[in-house]
């Protein structure tokens, strides 16, 4: 009985496993994928739990599940930052051009 009952989990967590790569491949947006990846890795987490490997689904889940979006979504924010969205201001140090004075007045 319990062999059959593992057989089931490891099924339904293969499926959870295909269907959420499936999403993340078919997803556009790198916030979605980021999410989509995060399931991802938690389905993997359940199906190693089930396949009795937990130092392998422990490091799945903290990695795949946590480490790698967060990463991704940072790297998106960074990516999609413009010019006026708090970069650094233009006319700053290092440019070689020179900004206004204490008074706010150019330089004569």
């Amino acid at each position: 009985m319990t062999g059959t009952l593992t057989d089931v989990l490891v099924a339904v967590a293969l499926l959870l496993v295909a269907a959420a790569a499936t999403a993340a491949v078919l997803n556009r947006d790198p916030v979605r994928q980021a999410l989509v990846l995060s399931f991802l890795g938690l389905s993997l987490a359940l199906l190693f739990t089930f396949l009795q490997a937990p130092d392998v689904a422990l490091s799945q889940l903290a990695v795949g599940s946590a480490v790698t979006p967060l990463m991704i979504l940072l790297t998106v924010r960074k990516v999609r930052r413009r010019p006026g969205d708090g970069g650094p201001p233009q006319g700053g140090a290092g440019d070689g051009r020179r900004g206004a004075g204490r008074d706010g007045r150019p330089p004569r």
